[in-house]
């Protein structure tokens, strides 16, 4: 039986020490990774070297993480892209994630952390091609729809383009709909690990969901219920 090909990783920090680091471990654990310094040498290595996922710092001493993520979807790549930075501000996080970040991690971190955090963006980018079983239903609410065997996602006739986080979060929510879900029933579903209290995550990427979903003008479907958690449903008549 043929082993399946590596994880191809690409590290993207201006401290040697870290973008060391990490790609040290992620060889031991069977991963190929390479490093880059710069903004510039990021996009020439992914250009190269064809990535299967992104640790990328936002500070860089050419131009920002950001810059490298939206010249990276400019030219069409959507490789899976987790944050990896010292700055903590909630703009910066929702910069991250609105701009097509799938992750956004915190310095001083744990490289466990960092891992699981890779295996489950993974996952999710990956999504129902690990999970045959669940393949071939359409869901509906309202006038929302999302097909698992395309992982197209339209409201009306306009298409929603989500990240592989926001698609999974919004496939749980309306599997599940019109159920009203907590943060830590979606952390432990969505993210497959805890983040103990320390992100706004779960609404982060709510508030990125209803930009795409609810921000046409129709009746809203995403909804919070306060001290609850979250629904995709007809508002009730």
């Amino acid at each position: 039986m043929q082993s399946p090909d590596p994880v191809r990783l690409l590290v993207v920090d201006d401290e040697p020490h870290i973008a060391d680091l990490v790609a040290t471990v992620a060889r031991y654990e069977g991963w190929q990774a390479v490093t880059a310094g710069t903004g510039q040498a990021a996009l020439s290595r992914a250009a190269e070297f064809g990535p299967d996922i992104v640790v990328l710092d936002l500070m860089l001493p050419d131009f920002d993480g950001f810059t490298v993520l939206d010249r990276l979807r400019a030219g069409g790549n959507a490789v899976p892209v987790v944050f990896l930075t010292a700055k903590d501000a909630t703009a910066d996080r929702i910069a991250g994630l609105t701009r097509g970040g799938d992750d956004y991690l915190v310095k001083p971190f744990s490289v466990e952390e960092l891992m699981a955090r890779l295996r489950a963006v993974l996952r999710r980018s990956a999504g129902l091609a690990q999970q045959p079983e669940a393949r071939g239903a359409v869901l509906r609410v309202g006038d929302l729809t999302l097909d698992e065997d395309t992982r197209e996602v339209r409201r009306g006739d306009v298409p929603a383009e989500l990240t592989p986080t926001e698609y999974e979060l919004l496939r749980y929510l309306m599997r599940r709909s019109p159920a009203v879900l907590t943060k830590a029933q979606i952390l432990d579903h969505v993210w497959e690990y805890d983040f103990g209290g320390r992100s706004n995550v779960v609404e982060l990427v709510i508030s990125h969901l209803r930009r795409k979903v609810d921000a046409g003008g129709g009746e809203p479907l995403i909804h919070t219920v306060r001290g609850v958690g979250y629904v995709v449903r007809q508002a009730h008549r």
